[in-house]
């Protein structure tokens, strides 16, 4: 053993170390590394500099973006809420479904793209449920990492590992070839997962426990705002067909119209009413009504209306997306004081509709109109988002009190989820199909998502994980510095001579935990590159068929559960799932033992070694 090695050795020591301590923090003990390994004279500082060229670094950081193109979308949101849908208010149920979903997606596309998509998702989850993220950040991670365990192109060790085949000569995998063990595997890990969520973490995102914000059900409640609600739609006989609104003077009948549905070919557009709206024929008509039941019916026969049922939700939250309220509250130097809210002007003054006030404590009934404002009284208003963020960046006579709960849900991009999704789809074609590399395929999706209106450069560079990239890069030169040194030639040439004439089951075995332990210090796909040789000489050297030995190191290639830094795939939830490096060590070393024990039992079973 050289001195190079001797040094190497110790600095992956002492960040290991560090990183078990969590102090530093990961991507500080990184950026150490990066400045330390050049002074061993085994690599210059370009060559520790290198990863942040890596492909791998630029596709990570392109799927960061693709993701934060599906949450902007709503399509990270629809998924979740199918997912907490189908789950209910069991937990097992949900990391049941969960680990397939991501596990069933990562088969046919790279596992850190899964995960990338996938932590929006879960964040979402963790929210509606009030579950800690690290409760199920964990196993996102261990389903996509399996995923590689089912496909031939689900990941890069096993095409190292086919390629490897080729080259010497042997028949290659077929596409579903892992499948047979990879299904067992997942059944083994979603089993093992339930049984272990007792070992995760239940530390919560600073600030969570704080004061939560006001939700629109809970100011329709407080308001007392059901049962004023209508949804009425314009047939081509109502005598509103064709009118302005101003010729009708709903407000005068106590109609305040919020929005108007209107629909075109392929979709539905909500319109912002104003006095020169002209009404056609098929509008649906939102509207605050606050006139007597008698008044209503009255109204809906003179202009021979159609009521429609309101969605689930109450006062229009199924339009949450684009109609919202907001509390203002009146300054002692307010010009409103002393007015009515009808002379106030809201609706022309902010384009707001006052729909709620409060004196104090106490809530106005609904004949709040001609009350005169005081100093300190609250207004609830609604109208769309765009003009309560007006409101509120440029009110001069009010003080916004509270925003909704749901303002903060309000996506950016909303409509462009069918968008999104064929982007992604495209994505993933291109990369399943190898007509372009990874990265190549990743940064077309990301350009997509941008000219598509998904994701705008803001938010693009806001949603990269720079924590996770530094973690990546500056662990990358210890794999050259490995090679360089002899430290890899050193380890296979110590399993040949283990290797000896044991047992083809012990040899499996070996190889497995030689791959899992390389794992844990330099990439899958290196591990998969160096160990791929040294398995099929071993197989060569007892007679055995080759494709059970490339077989176990495929999985063990995957069986990378053990530390954050095993896989790019644990990396990217350590941040959200609030994670320590001893973390991963509790919940994975005994998962990794047990899909070595079912690898090992496997892989003879269904390829047979003689």
């Amino acid at each position: 053993m050289t001195g190079d090695l001797l040094l190497v050795l110790a600095l992956l020591g002492a960040a290991i170390v560090m990183f078990v301590a969590n102090r530093p923090r990961m991507d500080a003990v990184a950026l150490l590394m990066i400045v330390l390994l050049p002074f061993t004279g085994v690599i210059t500082i370009n060559e520790a500099l290198a990863g942040f060229s890596d492909p791998s670094i630029v596709l990570i950081a392109a799927l960061f973006v693709i993701g934060e193109a599906l949450v902007r979308t709503g399509v990270a949101r629809r998924l979740g809420d199918l997912l907490y849908e189908k789950a209910g208010n069991s937990g097992t149920r949900m990391l049941v479904l969960l680990m397939v979903a991501c596990a069933g997606l990562g088969a046919f596309m790279s596992s850190t793209a899964v995960v990338a998509i996938f932590v929006p998702v879960v964040l979402r989850i963790c929210r509606n449920t009030g579950t800690a993220p690290g409760q199920l950040m964990m196993p996102l991670s261990v389903a996509a990492l399996i995923s590689g365990m089912l496909t031939l192109v689900a990941t890069a060790p096993n095409l190292v590992v086919n390629a490897e085949l080729l080259r010497q000569g042997h028949e290659g995998f077929g596409f579903f070839a892992f499948s047979p063990f990879g299904l067992p595997v997942l059944a083994l890990a979603i089993g093992y997962m339930i049984f272990a969520r007792r070992l995760l973490p239940d530390r919560r995102p600073p600030g969570s426990g704080g004061r939560h914000a006001p939700s629109l059900r809970e100011w329709t409640t407080k308001y007392a705002l059901a049962g004023r609600a209508f949804r009425v739609r314009v047939p081509a006989a109502s005598p509103l067909v064709g009118r302005r609104l101003e010729e009708i003077r709903l407000r005068q009948e106590g109609v305040n119209l919020l929005a108007i549905e209107r629909g075109h070919r392929f979709a539905t557009e909500l319109l912002r009413p104003s006095g020169a709206t002209v009404i056609k024929a098929g509008d649906v008509m939102l509207a605050d009504v606050r006139a007597a039941a008698g008044r209503i019916e009255a109204m809906r026969a003179e202009f021979r209306v159609e009521t429609l049922p309101l969605e689930e939700g109450g006062y229009f939250l199924d339009h949450s997306q684009e109609i919202g309220m907001v509390e203002a509250i009146i300054p002692p130097d307010s010009p409103l004081v002393g007015s009515t809210v009808l002379q106030a002007r809201m609706r022309a003054e902010y384009r707001l509709t006052v729909i709620g006030l409060r004196h104090r404590q106490e809530v106005a009934g609904p004949d709040f109109l001609e009350e005169k404002l005081k100093a300190g009284d609250t207004l609830l208003l609604t109208g769309f988002w765009a003009d309560i963020r007006r409101l509120q960046a440029d009110s001069r006579d009010l003080l916004v009190l509270h925003l909704p709960a749901e303002h903060a849900e309000v996506l950016p991009a909303a409509g462009r989820g069918p968008i999104a999704v064929a982007i992604l789809a495209l994505t993933v074609a291109l990369m399943v199909l190898g007509w372009v590399p990874n990265v190549h395929a990743a940064l077309i999706g990301c350009l997509l998502m941008g000219a598509a209106g998904c994701v705008d450069l803001n938010a693009a560079y806001r949603s990269i994980s720079w924590k996770s990239l530094v973690l990546i890069v500056g662990m990358l030169p210890f794999s050259l510095a490995l090679q360089r040194t002899g430290g890899v030639d050193l380890a296979a040439d110590a399993l040949l001579a283990v290797a000896g004439n044991a047992s083809p089951r012990v040899l499996l075995a070996v190889v497995f935990v030689i791959t899992a332990m390389l794992g844990l210090f330099i990439s899958n796909t290196a591990t998969a590159v160096l160990m791929t040789p040294v398995a099929l000489a071993i197989a060569a050297d007892a007679g055995a068929s080759p494709h059970p030995f490339a077989m176990i190191v495929a999985l063990a290639a995957s069986t990378a559960f053990m530390t954050p830094i095993s896989s790019p795939v644990n990396t990217l939830v350590v941040g959200p799932g609030n994670y320590t490096f001893g973390d991963f060590v509790k919940v994975g070393v005994p998962l990794s033992v047990a899909v070595m024990a079912v690898s090992v039992l496997l892989v003879p079973l269904l390829l047979p070694v003689r």
